[in-house]
């Protein structure tokens, strides 16, 4: 068997699923992408607008691009093993990610891409197995994991 890896990516975080014959390996990549700062004082109510308090267009969209193309990078390099790839998530991350695996002489690799909302890292590895048994014609069984009842006090205060 060789390596095969899934990636849920958004422009946040990426969830890299890696089986391989020993098993298989999550790992999470966590972006350094702030959402855009808004300008305080731009309203309508009358207060005013200081050009000052938040960066310019294109000096925070070069900040942007300059955070995610490290990003995808280190997304790139946690994939370097992995033979197949299926690329998934709710954005437009994941095309742009497959831009630059094309760029990276990498894009034949992909077998897939498709677009899914945000997913718990257990639904992530399930989907990812889920994908690889099914193009190479084998049954997964996937076993619920146990959690112990926990029992909450509905009648307690708001914490």
């Amino acid at each position: 068997m060789k390596d095969k890896a899934g990636v849920w990516i958004d422009h946040r975080k990426a969830v890299i699923v890696l089986v391989t014959p020993t098993g298989e390996h999550t790992s999470v990549i966590v972006s350094k992408v702030e959402k855009h700062p808004e300008r305080s004082g731009d309203s309508p109510l009358g207060a005013s607008y200081e050009s000052r308090q938040v960066q310019r267009d294109d000096s925070r969209q070069r900040a942007l691009t300059g955070h995610l193309n490290i990003y995808y990078d280190t997304v790139i390099a946690a994939l370097r093993n992995a033979e197949s790839l299926f690329i998934f998530g709710p954005g437009e991350a994941k095309g742009e990610l497959m831009k630059r695996l094309v760029k990276n002489k990498r894009g034949g690799r992909v077998v897939a891409v498709e677009t899914v909302d945000k997913m718990t890292n257990r639904q992530i590895a399930i989907k990812v197995h889920q994908y690889f048994s099914r193009s190479a014609g084998q049954r997964v069984e996937i076993r619920p994991r146990r959690h112990r009842s926990r029992s909450h006090n509905l009648g307690s205060a708001s914490r």
